[in-house]
């Protein structure tokens, strides 16, 4: 898939439902059956050899669904077990249909009262999208055993618990092994503990017409690595360094002086035409000896620096950069001078003591990073990911990286993109300062702020998941992604 995937809001998804009602022929019981049927499609395919299947049903449309597939997985030889929440028959007419077939044959669905059947998959079928709250009382408990099992659980459209709007967990919630989401993508399913919870995500459209979403302007898109083609032409035969841009990486104050280094052998690996470093005399030497392709020159002053900056095109400035003096003066002179700026580590630390609008910059900031940005708890930028990085764009007038699990890139008139790479083994220092470098490299190449940010943050996760495959996530170094940096960026 070369095209960005499209990702909406809940209350997006509920139009088109109510409009594929109103306007197609199809009934609601029709797209309960066909949900159904694509969710035991995957089953067969995932778990072909699974004889028993535990489906937990709430009161609601999701709690249809599991009825329609208890009844389709019975067809096919699978006992199957029926576990309602407390409350009595499912509260709306398409589910209540779907709980009436499946007693009329013969079958029942018993009320969870703590203990759970002995089964060898689980459907969460409790909420789906129709939850606004934490689930509380006997949906808790009932979540709780459920996760206890450590049995596979396959979501119907949404983990029970995960907010599909935001991507955070409030309480307690079904970590499934899959999700399959109905009609569209949900935005919120892709990014922060969604992650967690979600497992692989796929979608099913329900067989119902594009015109059904034409009416909807995308919340998001998600990039996954194949949009990169897209992205990185192949370079002309008569090319030559100039056409591939000066990257300039200010940082590296002592004992600081890697951060920078990785910064700009980033940079060169995806193809800057030069790179130069800007760093304190004491780091001089050992840089020159690990990366001797980027021009290092030792900076100490204001006066240092601004025939480098007049050189470059594109500054990268934070990495190793420090609060003290020396950094605050390389900060002051680069946001200054009006040149492309890619921010990073302590140059956005600078930046949330002194707030101001940056339209030629993109942040990339960590989610405690965006909190100093924002004035705001870290908790409070995980909570809902999508509304922080529309306040950081609103705040800065400018690109924004907000990095982390299912990292998003937003910017002035532009639908968020969530990039669809990347693990856990790269929660490790110096990953931002791989960024940084891949980022700048890509704008020097001619691509736009937005572009190159979004690109960037993709080529990097991709990166990290291929160096991931090779000796697994946990013990994974930054400069362990070089090798696959540059092959990602020549894709074929």
């Amino acid at each position: 898939m070369n095209s960005p995937l499209p990702l909406y809001r809940t209350e997006q998804v509920r139009e088109m439902d109510r409009l594929a009602i109103r306007d197609h022929g199809v009934s609601g019981y029709e797209l309960m059956t066909r949900a159904s049927s694509a969710a035991m499609i995957l089953i067969h395919k995932k778990w072909p050899r699974i004889t028993s299947v535990g489906i937990a049903c709430g009161l609601g449309n999701n709690g249809g669904d599991g009825y329609v597939l208890a009844r389709l997985l019975q067809k096919v030889g699978i006992k199957v077990k029926v576990i309602m929440l407390p409350g009595g028959a499912p509260r709306t007419a398409d589910a209540g249909r779907a709980y009436a077939d499946w007693r009329a044959l013969g079958e029942r669905a018993e009320v969870f009262d703590g203990q759970l059947p002995e089964v060898e998959l689980w459907v969460d079928a409790l909420y789906g999208i129709g939850l606004s709250r934490q689930p509380e009382g006997a949906a808790q408990a009932f979540i709780e055993r459920i996760n206890g099992t450590r049995l596979p659980v396959l979501a119907l459209d949404v983990p029970s618990g995960i907010n599909a709007d935001a991507g955070n967990a409030a309480g307690i919630c079904i970590r499934a092994t899959r999700t399959i989401s109905f009609i569209s993508a949900k935005r919120g399913l892709y990014t922060g503990s969604a992650r967690d919870y979600c497992g692989k995500v796929q979608h099913d459209n329900l067989d119902l017409p594009d015109s059904v979403r034409s009416d909807f302007s995308p919340a998001a898109f998600l990039l996954t690595p194949a949009y990169l083609a897209a992205g990185l032409a192949p370079r002309h035969a008569n090319s030559h360094k100039g056409e591939y841009g000066h990257v300039l990486c200010v940082g590296g104050e002592v004992g600081m002086g890697g951060a920078v280094r990785l910064c700009a052998e980033a940079a060169l690996r995806v193809g800057a035409g030069l790179a130069s470093v800007a760093t304190r005399t004491e780091g001089v030497s050992a840089l020159v000896a690990a990366r001797p392709e980027a021009m290092t020159h030792a900076v100490e002053n204001a006066d240092a620096l601004l025939p480098l900056i007049a050189k470059a095109d594109v500054l990268a400035v934070g990495p190793g950069l420090g609060q003290n003096e020396w950094g605050q003066t390389l900060f002051d002179c680069a946001i200054a001078s009006n040149k492309a700026l890619i921010l990073d580590a302590d140059a956005l630390n600078l930046l949330a003591e002194n707030p101001q609008p940056l339209p030629q910059a993109i942040l990339t900031p960590h989610p405690g990073e965006a909190a100093r940005l924002l004035g705001m708890s870290n908790q409070e930028v995980q909570s809902n990911r999508f509304d922080a990085m529309d306040a950081l764009v609103k705040k800065y007038q400018c690109v924004v990286v907000l990095k982390g699990a299912g990292t998003l890139v937003g910017g002035p008139g532009e639908t968020t993109r969530v990039i669809d790479a990347g693990n856990p083994g790269m929660a490790t220092g110096g990953m931002g300062d791989i960024l940084t470098g891949v980022i700048a490299a890509l704008y020097a190449q001619n691509l736009p702020l937005f572009e190159a940010a979004s690109l960037g943050a993709l080529l990097h996760g991709a990166a990290g998941d291929a160096a991931a495959k090779i000796g697994g996530e946990r013990g994974l170094l930054p400069s362990d992604l070089f090798p696959h940096l540059r092959r990602l960026a020549n894709p074929e």
